[in-house]
This record gives structure tokens, C-alpha cells and sequence, in this order.
């Protein structure tokens, strides 16, 4: 079960030639890579192509109509890997992943593709997440591409140029005999556009002619002396292949005007943006004309020399548009023109931010530099259009008042429990180091939690404390959830752990989905799939590499969840001990159970809902549930009693009746003003007469309390 189901979107993908295809980036993605003949396609989800992973897998009956076999990797490793396919054989294969964290994963096996070189095209579909709405470090693949001499393509963000760039990277590759990356960033992923479709293209060369004909050549094996001879066709043929492609297809393109004595070369990605800010500028109109040359660089790697100093030679003064750090194409522009002894002011990072993503605003103040020290005429021709300026104060007045948002658990998320339970333990047992992991559990480092010294990666949670494997009074408490737990964490945790004789402890989240992904089936989830192996129990596969320590604890029990994580810490057990907190990611639980409810309520059958509540009258006002919790439903509104001050807690109706809430103050011991509520729709009679004599009961109770509050009131005014 995915974040989102494209089912119905994926029908588009049938299309033929002539046709317009409308639809995200990510679903032009998947009609060029079949327009493109591709044999095998790979990945591992992660935003920004989480979607794109999804949209495969709901495409499988049409990719299998062509012989596409599509796999989901257990790894961005894993799936680099299957490029390997593409060395020997004519077969065009794409990965895809989030970089950089996933390039990161596949770098051993990029690596050694890339010293191969391939026969059959590959192409790595890289969703680039840099700038704001990244979840990662700020690292840009630019960097890999250099390393390992893989050409980059960023092709500007609308449909046509995606798709062409999907299909004229294969030709890349096959003309260069080296893996092309393609980066698409967020924005780029989720692009509404359209375009002119082609026919699908089913490969001519397919999996079963390479499996009953096998070739070898040990040529491309990465092997001395075979490894010294990859180095050198990298240099001598490689790269003049790809750039002699590139410019004879024209990948790169000159657009705007002609003339003038300053220009702009701009990552293609970030074409978007500086057209818009080239328009709050007034030196373009809303449909992208302007007068100001522009060299868009769909191939950020390799750089075409002869078209830079083409571009460069005339003008005064370009600027170069290059997110992130450090300045690679600034670097190269200019060691390009002063090789050729062509003096031209490149102004990059000196007009914009060194980090950072460039938005609008952003291109906009660097731009009006620029043009301000290098072409002032041009600004003094310029007509901007009129712009309603937020005064500064209101701003910060309004940043003041609206509190900051940071990322967190979802309403009734079965890990805020563990992390309830393990700030319990702590009180009672003293401070400990946490080392945490990829995935939702991270929020454990933010408030109310604030659990959690370092994360190191996706799996390695446990691998973060190995240092800490020493004699102590205290022991350390490792955190992994189950899509790291199958990523990594089986092999570089568990059983480093066993192999090391650790005796720290491990908590694994296991919710049933790799959830921080979008909510993907794993090995251990428990929905039945029709194409993936599940219900593989995470318990067995960590008894089967040696931990005999083990526990199971269903997470919204929150006591026994206190009970065994104090028992891990304190036994006198020696080795590796694991708890595996279980209990279905709450969001994807939802996203099955609400549709089904609805339908039920609308056909009229009885539906139950379980909701939980606080008794005003009873809250103190002392919020330990709201500590202990942070769930979004938790709140706090006005104290009915006149003659109280503090706000009493109060749950909303975002509650999913998970029941944390009312967990935590029990296992605390703490308030007993949390109650229990069902919500029935289309009650029965039965329902209907148990409601009609509690009703009575209670009102009959209630009426006689308020005749005794009545009489002692009048009794003491008389």
C-alpha cells in the first residue's frame, strides 16, 4: 500500500503517437522510459521520487505487455547493481532513487558500472532533493557524476524537455558506452504539464535473448589490468563521444536574445525559476520571451567547451546560476574561458548565496546585482510589473505570532508510544544514549520527546552506538524501523551486533511498511501482495543470525513497553537485546479503514468508532499527557470552571481513538480524566434503547445532584 495509488493515471501511459499526454513529471517519466524501448527498470522509494516508484508498480500489467521487468530494490545498491545487465548486452535499463543519501547507497556499484561501461543504454534517475522541503544533507550529485565520470543531464522542468532528455540520455549512453545520471528535483517530479506522446516500444534485444545467449568479455570485468584501461577510454573515447552527441543532438540550448554584452548560463533545472524572477524584474513576460541571452545547460556534466566560449566571447559579463556548493560549473566556466584567453566576468557566487535553494526572491536580488554593477541600462529599460510589497514589520510581527511547525508524528503514530515509554524509563532508571536512525522515529528528536544523540543513516542505527560496546553501568538503546531494519540494518546492525557480542539493546519500529517512504509493502508487512514475498517476521530473521534476546510488545501498550524496555536495560543478560515494537502505521491504516467506513455508513450499516475525550471537570490543567504525547490531536482550550485560571486538555477530532493519550497518564500515573467514547453510525434499535436508559439514569442522577447544589446555594443566602 502506497502513499497514493495511480491506478487510473497509469491508463494514460497507453497512449500513441500523436497523442497528448497530460499528467505529473513522474507519470512523463514512465511513458518516456517505455517510448524509450527499456528492457528493466529498478529502484528504491524516496522523496522526491517516492511517486515515481509508485507509479511502476501500479504500471506493471502494461510494463509487462511490453517485457519490462521492473523490480523494487531492496536497495538503492541493489538496484544500481542491476545495471550490470546492461554491460554485455544491448538492453536499455533505468534506476531510479533519492539522492544524494541514495547515490551515497549505490555508490560502490555506480562506480564499478561506470569503469565498465555499458553496451545497452543505463540511465540513474536521481530525484536531486536540495532546498527547502528536503529531509536530507545538503549535498548536491554533481559531485559523484565528476568522480566517476557519469554524464549528468538537468533538464529544464516541463514535460517535453523531461521526456527528451529521458530519451536522448539512452542515446547518450549507448553513444559513450557510459551510464547517464538525470536529476529531477521536487518541483520537476510533481510538474503538471503536457506533451506529445509516442508509441510505446517494446525492446528488440530482451531479457530471455541475453539469458539464453550469454557473451562474457573480460574486458569489462573491474579487474587489473582491465581497471587501468577503463581510466583511459574514460578520457580518450568516452568523453569525446558524449560531448560530440551532445552537441549534434543540441541538448544544451541558447535561448532568449541574441545580443547584448552580458548573458546568463543557468542549470536547466533552475530555468523555471529565473524566468520568473527575469519576469519580476520586468526584463521578460509571463510566456518566458526576453531579450537576455541565456545558455540553458540540459548537460551540467560533461561541459561542451566550444558552445561556453561561443556564448561567452561577445559580452562583457556573464552570470552563472549554480545551486549549491561548491562552484563546480563556476570553476569550470572559468578555467574554460581563460585557457582560450577570453577575459569575460563570470559572476556566480560573488552575486548569489554560496548554499542554499535559489528561489525567486533569491535569483531575483542576485540578478538586480548583477545587472546593476555589469548593465545598469538594462535595469533602466526594464518594466517590472507592480508588485504589493508585504511591509518588513508586518512580517515579522506575523513570524512572531504563527509558532514554527516542525516535522512530526502523525496523529495517533503507533511510535510515540515507544518514545512515551522510553522518556518513563528514563525517569526511573537515569539518562542513556540513544542513537536513532533513518525513518518517522527521527521525530523523537524534537520536543516532547527530545530523545536521540546522532543518526548516521538508513539501517545504521545500531551500528551509530557499536563504539559505545564497553563495560558500563549504563547501556545504550539503539532505534531502526523496519524499512531500515530490510535496507541496511539486518546485515550492518544486527549482525554486526551479534558478530561483535554487543550488549546494548536495539529497538525495532516495525510498522508494517517502509511509512517515511510513502508507505510501501516490505518483507514484513502484513497485507498480502500479488507481486512481493511479505510476512517474512522480522523476530525470525534476527533469531536466524544469532540474537536469542527477543521481545515483542504490541506499541500502544504502554506499560508493558515501559516494563521491557527497563528489563532490557537492567537484566543481567550478556548480548545483543532486541525489542520489536509492533503495530500498523497509523496513516496507512487510516487511508484503508476511512473509505471502507464511509461506504459502510452510507449504505446505512451500524459502524462503531472508537474516540477518546478529557472530563473538564476532572483535568487539573497539568498537561502531562500533552508532554508525555505531542499528539496533534491533544490540545488545550479554556477552563469551564470560573474559578480556575489553568487551560484544561482537550482532544479534537482529528483523535483516530488510538488511545496514547489515556495510555500515558495510566502508565504514569498521572490523571484519570481521559475517557473512552464510541461513535455509532446508523445505531440499531438496540443501540438506540442502551442510549435511552443511560441517558435516563444519568440525567436522573444529574437532575438530583443540581436540586442539592440549588438548596444549599438559597440556604446560604437566607
Amino acid at each position: 500500500m502506497a502513499e497514493r495509488s495511480f491506478a487510473k493515471e497509469v491508463e494514460d501511459l497507453r497512449i500513441g503517437d500523436g497523442e497528448v499526454f497530460r499528467g505529473e513529471g513522474i507519470l512523463a517519466v514512465t511513458k518516456a522510459l517505455l517510448q524509450s524501448g527499456v528492457s528493466y527498470v529498478g529502484g528504491y522509494q524516496g522523496a522526491p521520487i517516492s511517486h515515481l516508484m509508485d507509479v511502476l508498480s501500479d504500471a506493471q500489467e502494461i510494463l509487462g505487455g511490453l517485457n519490462v521487468h521492473f523490480e523494487a530494490s531492496a536497495s538503492e545498491a541493489a538496484a544500481a547493481a542491476m545495471l550490470a545487465a546492461s554491460v554485455n548486452y544491448p538492453l536499455r535499463g533505468a534506476v531510479t532513487w533519492k539522492s544524494t543519501v541514495g547515490t551515497n547507497v549505490a555508490s560502490d556499484a555506480l562506480a564499478n558500472v561506470a569503469s565498465s561501461g555499458v553496451k545497452g543504454g543505463a540511465l540513474v534517475i536521481v530525484g536531486e532533493d536540495y532546498g527547502e522541503g528536503s529531509s536530507i544533507m545538503q549535498e548536491r550529485s554533481h559531485a559523484f557524476a565528476m568522480k566517476s565520470q557519469m554524464w549528468l543531464l538537468d533538464p529544464r522542468p516541463n514535460l517535453t524537455s523531461i521526456v527528451d532528455m529521458v530519451e536522448r540520455g539512452f542515446e547518450l549512453s549507448e553513444a559513450s558506452n557510459t551510464p547517464v545520471m538525470l536529476e529531477l528535483r521536487i518541483r520537476a517530479c510533481h510538474v503538471y504539464g503536457s506533451f506529445v506522446a509516442k508509441d510505446n516500444v517494446a525492446p528488440s534485444f530482451t531479457l530471455r535473448d541475453a539469458m539464453e545467449n550469454p557473451t562474457r568479455d573480460y574486458s569489462r570485468v573491474v579487474l587489473p589490468p582491465s581497471n587501468y584501461v577503463h581510466e583511459i577510454e574514460k578520457v580518450e573515447n568516452r568523453w569525446p563521444a558524449a560531448v560530440e552527441f551532445i552537441k549534434r543532438a543540441k541538448l544544451n540550448e541558447f535561448l532568449g536574445g541574441h545580443k547584448g554584452k552580458v548573458g546568463i548560463i543557468v542549470q536547466g533545472g533552475l530555468y523555471n525559476t529565473l524566468m520568473r524572477a527575469l519576469e519580476l524584474a520586468g526584463l521578460a513576460d509571463a510566456f518566458g520571451e526576453t531579450a537576455i541571452p541565456i545558455y540553458c545547460l540540459n548537460v551540467t556534466y560533461p561541459l561542451i567547451e566550444d558552445e561556453v566560449k561561443g556564448f561567452c566571447l561577445d559580452k562583457k559579463a556573464v552570470l552563472m546560476i549554480e545551486e549549491g556548493q561548491p562552484e563546480y560549473l563556476e570553476q569550470a566556466v572559468n578555467s574554460i574561458l581563460r585557457n582560450a584567453d577570453i577575459q569575460t566576468k563570470i559572476a556566480g557566487k560573488a552575486m548569489l548565496p554560496r548554499a542554499g535553494e535559489y528561489t525567486g526572491e533569491v535569483l531575483l536580488k542576485g540578478l538586480t546585482r548583477f545587472f546593476e554593477e555589469h548593465a545598469p541600462r538594462v535595469l533602466s529599460i526594464a518594466q517590472p510589473p507592480e508588485r504589493s510589497e508585504p511591509d518588513i514589520e508586518e512580517q515579522r510581527a506575523l513570524a512572531a505570532q504563527v509558532p514554527q511547525r516542525p516535522a512530526g508524528f502523525c496523529t495517533g503514530c503507533p511510535e510515540r508510544p515507544v518514545f512515551s515509554a522510553m522518556k518513563l524509563v528514563q525517569k526511573e532508571i537515569g539518562a542513556f544514549h540513544v542513537s536513532c536512525d533513518i525513518g518517522c522515529h527521527l521525530f523523537s528528536i524534537l520536543p516532547p520527546f527530545d530523545i536521540g544523540n546522532t543518526t548516521m543513516g538508513y539501517g545504521l542505527g545500531w551500528s551509530g552506538a557499536s563504539a559505545f560496546n564497553s563495560e558500563s553501568s549504563q547501556r545504550t538503546i539503539s532505534i531502526m524501523g523496519d524499512g531500515g531494519f530490510w535496507h541496511n540494518g539486518l546485515a550492518s546492525g544486527v549482525g554486526n551486533a551479534v558478530f561483535n557480542k554487543t550488549d546494548n539493546v536495539l529497538v525495532i519500529i516495525d510498522n508494517g511498511y517502509s511509512a517515511a517512504t510513502g508507505g510501501q509493502d516490505i518483507l514484513s508487512s502484513r497485507a498480502l501482495n500479488k507481486t512481493k514475498s511479505t510476512n517474512n517476521p522480522i523476530a525470525k530473521a534476527v533469531r536466524g543470525v544469532g540474537v536469542d534476546w527477543v521481545r515483542e510488545v504490541h506499541t500502544y501498550h504502554i506499560a508493558e513497553m515501559k516494563r521491557v524496555l527497563k528489563e532490557a536495560m537492567t537484566t543481567a543478560a550478556k548480548g545483543p537485546k532486541i525489542i520489536i515494537a509492533q503495530a500498523e502505521c497509523m496513516l496507512n491504516r487510516q487511508r484503508r479503514e476511512r473509505p471502507l467506513r464511509a461506504q459502510a455508513i452510507r449504505n446505512g450499516e451500524r459502524v462503531a468508532r472508537t474516540r477518546f475525550g478529557v472530563d473538564p471537570d476532572t483535568c487539573t490543567g497539568d498537561h502531562s499527557c500533552i508532554r508525555l504525547s505531542g499528539c496533534p490531536s491533544l490540545t488545550i482550550r479554556d477552563n469551564p470552571d470560573p474559578l480556575r485560571d489553568d487551560p484544561v486538555a482537550y482532544v479534537d477530532n482529528d483523535c483516530v481513538g488510538c488511545g496514547v493519550c489515556g495510555e500515558n497518564a495510566h502508565a504514569a500515573i498521572l490523571c484519570p480524566s481521559f475517557y473512552r467514547a464510541e461513535l455509532i453510525y446508523n445505531p440499531s434499535f438496540w443501540d438506540r434503547f442502551r442510549a435511552g436508559v443511560r441517558n435516563a439514569v444519568i440525567g436522573f442522577f444529574q437532575r438530583r445532584a443540581e436540586k442539592r447544589r440549588l438548596k444549599y446555594t438559597f440556604g446560604e443566602s437566607a
